[in-house]
């Protein structure tokens, strides 16, 4: 008796053991399938360009649920945890200069993994460049940003505004006195002294990762600057240069349009206007253009490919770029929408997108993480040390050289 019994309570838990395990195994299963159908998306972006990000992803539930997760410290992150699929993010948005850093470390797929390539024609040619690491387009491109011309119209009419570099000169010298500027710019920043080099058809570093700091035109170009510097405040930090600007101080500037609303609230009636052409070489000041967008890591392309493909579809929709235009004076990707009210209406967009005929992609290289402190160095020891320009972009160049040599 006490054997039946025993013989039935054992098939009564082996019963309870499979029914658990089948149980679990449903259960396992749906937590895979929710998990595939969950993205999380890094970046750095303000509130009024997140929100619209943010707004629009959330069409994509109950199919695909999207956490956008705001991180400072972005790009060392994927840095240190970019491979780890569990502690990395599916997707990241972001400028394109780091590609090159991320796609030699292996964790990128480009976008045509997953969107063909020829849906990708409507994107602007140049955003389309910026994207694109030895023939892969890795971003898809949501909006870009050039630094800008801009002027008080309490002391700059819009008839007066420099039509090239010259003119701008003698703008200066005929203003600059009592504390007032004609003009200041962050001179010594590579960023803003990138525009300087590049009219010259100089170049802070190749499409193929080679410096050119002490070709004879990138010093042609240091050394026509120079006289701009010198009619300029010492101190070009960047809290300096806008505060001088949004206080009047300084009649006109150069820099990026996320200056422009601060100054509008201080009560400044800004304009914006073409950057100034190089008389010396009939080019206008050049600057680098940084494209915005996605970015989608390996492990979530292989994984999670169909979520990944609702994400980009949903970031592909025009009024996504047309909304962060209105919002923050965001310049579209697309073509398409330079043909809408909402943005040929806005001035700041519509200046980008002339100043954008003529800039130059910021290089995505990897190379390009040490040209910034050997530039910076370079434009300190020109425009502040008072250094010989050729010796110090010699220098300058074989730093650099050696720099890049150590990271093969």
């Amino acid at each position: 008796m006490k054997k039946k019994v025993r013989s039935k309570l054992m098939s009564m838990a082996l019963v309870f053991t499979m029914a658990a395990g089948l149980l679990s195994g449903c259960g396992g299963n749906n937590v895979a399938e929710a998990d595939k159908n969950t993205i999380t998306i890094w970046h750095d972006k303000e509130d009024a360009v997140a929100e619209v990000l943010q707004k629009k992803l959330e069409e994509l539930e109950p199919d695909v649920h999207v956490v956008l997760e705001k991180k400072s410290d972005l790009t060392e992150s994927l840095k240190m945890i970019g491979s780890d699929p569990k502690a990395a993010p599916d997707m990241y948005f972001f400028a394109h200069d780091k590609i090159g850093v991320y796609a030699e470390m292996g964790i990128l797929a480009p976008i045509t993994d997953i969107i063909p390539k020829e849906e990708l024609n409507v994107y602007m040619d140049n955003t389309l460049e910026a994207a694109t690491y030895k023939g892969e387009i890795y971003q898809l491109p949501v909006y870009y940003e050039t630094l800008l011309f801009m002027y008080n119209r309490r002391y700059m009419k819009d008839d007066e505004v420099p039509k090239t570099t010259e003119e701008l000169y003698q703008y200066m010298q005929d203003n600059t006195a009592g504390g007032h500027y004609g003009f200041v710019e962050q001179h010594s920043t590579p960023y803003y002294a990138a525009g300087w080099i590049n009219g010259f058809d100089g170049t802070i570093l190749s499409d193929d990762g080679t410096p050119g700091l002490d070709s004879e035109e990138t010093i042609a170009a240091l050394k026509y600057h120079k006289k701009f510097v010198d009619l300029m405040p010492g101190e070009t930090e960047y809290a300096t240069v806008n505060t001088l600007f949004k206080e009047g101080m300084a009649h006109s500037t150069i820099a990026g349009p996320w200056l422009v609303p601060t100054v509008r609230a201080n009560g400044m009636d800004v304009g914006v206007a073409s950057m100034p052409v190089i008389d010396e070489t009939g080019n206008p000041i050049s600057p680098y253009m940084g494209v915005q967008g996605i970015h989608v890591l390996k492990n979530a392309a292989e994984n999670k490919k169909s979520a990944v493909e609702k994400v980009l579809r949903a970031l592909m929709d025009p009024e996504v770029e047309v909304d962060l235009a209105k919002a923050s004076g965001c310049a579209p990707a697309m073509e398409s929408c330079y043909e809408m009210d909402e943005v040929t209406s806005d001035e700041v967009v519509m200046a980008m997108r002339d100043t954008a005929e003529h800039a130059i992609p910021m290089p995505n290289v990897p190379e390009m993480d040490v040209m910034w402190t050997v530039v910076g160095n370079l434009l300190t020891d020109v425009n502040m040390s008072g250094k010989d320009v050729t010796e110090s972009a010699k220098a300058a160049q074989q730093e650099a050289l050696q720099l890049i040599e150590s990271m093969r």
